[in-house]
């Protein structure tokens, strides 16, 4: 029996595939982890066991993950980029800033790239996420150059790619990556969306580090999967940093209080109002949870 540590790459049927010693290993996983509800994922740092005959490998131990999503389901990511198309589906803003919060939450760095830019320009896009220190790229598939980059910033990463359907996730994948041959999908013009091309979370060794195509997903799963605590809100919007200790009463929740520094940066031009109203959404869903409902 030999024992190696490596990285979950891939997920599918109750099978794990392992990188480790430069080769990939088909396991499974102790049942232990199922009894203490921890289940793993793919990016996560593990410990296998590799039997000198038949049988299968197995996964042994889970090592501290530094992070982790559970929908998608990945853990130990760098960067979370965010792919929003400026039209046919237009952006959601509220969808994009719930997945920026959710990437700070989880000391993750967001990324947002505003796609099929040559149909319309995502220079507004852009600039609201790059005015809230998020950095922000407009990308067009006429145009495979406008990805280098991207492409830099995720040299030596593990970055998860996500956005809605059609937005343009694997279309963008296969311009910074062409050798990866990824399966893209045509918007569907009676349901106003694209198809779910994308059936597993995979990692995919490139540029010195991973890349992970995910499934779409809606903002049902992000309501659903990952619930940020109101106190904690106004934590995952990074332009309000220099603003929440400077209103009139130590209680405002930067909603709608008269004295409130976040609400006067709004007027001012500072924060951008779609970024300010996506945290009035955001804290509104959640300011009545309890503790139990997150569960």
């Amino acid at each position: 029996m030999q024992t190696l540590n490596g990285i979950i790459i891939k997920s599918t049927g109750g099978f794990y595939y392992v990188e480790a010693a430069e080769r990939i290993y088909e396991c499974k996983a102790r049942g232990i982890f199922r009894k203490k509800n921890n289940s793993p994922k793919v990016g996560d740092r593990v410990k296998i066991s590799v039997p000198d005959g038949d049988g299968y490998c197995s996964i042994d131990e889970i090592f501290k993950r530094k992070n982790e999503l559970r929908r998608p389901p990945l853990a130990n990511i760098d960067m979370l980029v965010i792919v929003v198309s400026t039209v046919d589906p237009s952006p959601n803003y509220l969808v994009v800033d719930k997945m920026t919060a959710a990437a700070v939450d989880n000391d993750i760095e967001p990324v947002v790239v505003a796609s099929k830019s040559d149909l319309l320009s995502a220079d507004e896009l852009v600039e609201i996420y790059r005015k809230a220190g998020i950095k922000a790229f407009a990308y067009s598939s006429e145009e495979p150059s406008s990805a280098d980059e991207i492409k830099t910033l995720l040299k030596g990463k593990t970055a998860a790619f996500t956005g809605n359907s059609g937005v343009g996730k694997s279309t963008l994948l296969n311009t910074l990556y062409p050798e990866l041959g990824l399966e893209t999908g045509e918007i569907s013009g009676k349901l106003g969306r694209g198809r779910h091309t994308t059936r597993t979370v995979e990692l995919f060794k490139v540029g010195g580090g991973y890349i992970a195509d995910t499934p779409g997903f809606s903002t049902v799963d992000l309501e659903r999967y990952h619930i940020i605590d109101k106190d904690n809100i106004r934590f995952c919007f990074p332009e309000f940093k220099d603003y929440l200790t400077s209103c009139q009463f130590t209680s405002c929740s930067h909603t709608c209080e008269k004295g409130c520094k976040i609400l006067e940066e709004v007027e001012k031009g500072n924060i951008s109002k779609s970024r300010h109203q996506s945290y009035v959404a955001m804290y509104n869903e959640v300011k009545d949870i309890k503790e139990w409902q997150k569960k």
